[in-house]
């Protein structure tokens, strides 16, 4: 990757994070520099939901299917005939999180930024199963090896092509969510 290309992409990810902390900002009567951190002023899982939100967008049932809301998939069990409100696809997308939160907590405090990365991928390459061998990012983090920045944004490629929009979700999410 050349230096003007680098040079962009964190010209691009710094607008991002302040245009994400610009829609975060809420007048409060906290000290300033509690305001003045916009984004990062919220809880993890908050700063996790919004991430997701953003790099989602919003799926139609007609248009998107089998996929509904903030990137819900849905269930054989489920039945969605009409398009969700927004404060049902805010509870789909909360509740989806928190069941991969379960599936990682084990990984303590990666385990909000497991369930991220799972909820965009599936756990199931992260994990492993019989199609897929378990990934080099989760046995790094069970060796206890911090270094996982290589590993973590190896996950933005499709049918085996690296694409730059997943690369820079993949970074926004480790800026967000990351505790080296």
């Amino acid at each position: 990757m050349t230096g003007r290309i680098r040079t962009y992409i964190i010209i691009a990810l710094l607008l991002l994070c302040q245009n994400i902390m610009a829609q975060n900002k809420t007048p409060t009567t906290d000290s300033p520099s509690q305001s003045d951190l916009g984004i990062f002023a919220l809880p993890p899982f908050e700063r996790a939901v919004r991430c997701i939100k953003y790099y989602e967008g919003w799926h139609d049932i007609k248009r998107n299917y089998p996929y509904i809301g903030w990137g819900h998939r849905i269930l054989p069990y489920e039945k969605y005939r009409k398009n969700l409100t927004f404060q049902q696809a805010d509870s789909l997308l909360r509740s989806d999180l928190r069941k991969l939160c379960a599936l990682f907590r084990k990984y303590g405090r990666d385990t909000l930024l497991l369930a991220v990365l799972a909820y965009n991928v599936g756990p199931y390459k992260i994990l492993g199963n019989g199609k897929y061998p378990k990934s080099r990012l989760l046995q790094k983090i069970e060796q206890g090896e911090r270094n996982i920045r290589r590993e973590y944004l190896e996950f933005c490629r499709y049918q085996r092509r690296k694409i730059a929009s997943i690369h820079r979700r993949r970074q926004t999410e480790l800026l967000l969510l990351y505790k080296p």
